[in-house]
């Protein structure tokens, strides 16, 4: 839903409010009663987080390529090899 921005007519006091698009306009300022106008907002920023769309989206296929041949051949640690020699130094002691 969007916020809308307002101007009292009457005492100039400015407010927004968040209301559904299908929503009557206010009429009344809430400081006063007099009528009011609703302005024309600047809008909200866009802000992109995470990996991004530029990284999904705007990569050259050789760029992907290369970043998929990388990512395989790192080698992941073998935990349970590491987990045993720790275990067996344990019952040794």
């Amino acid at each position: 839903m969007p916020t809308y921005e307002y101007e009292c007519e009457k005492c100039g006091h400015n407010f927004e409010k968040f209301q559904s698009i299908t929503a009557e306009p206010i009429k009344k300022c809430p400081k006063c009663g007099g009528k009011v106008k609703r302005l024309i907002g600047a809008g909200a920023g866009v802000i992109f987080k995470g990996p991004g769309f530029y990284a999904t989206d705007y990569r050259s296929d050789g760029y992907r390529q290369k970043a998929k041949q990388e990512n395989s051949t790192k080698k992941i640690p073998d935990t349970k090899s590491s987990d045993k020699k720790s275990s067996d130094s344990k019952d040794k002691s």
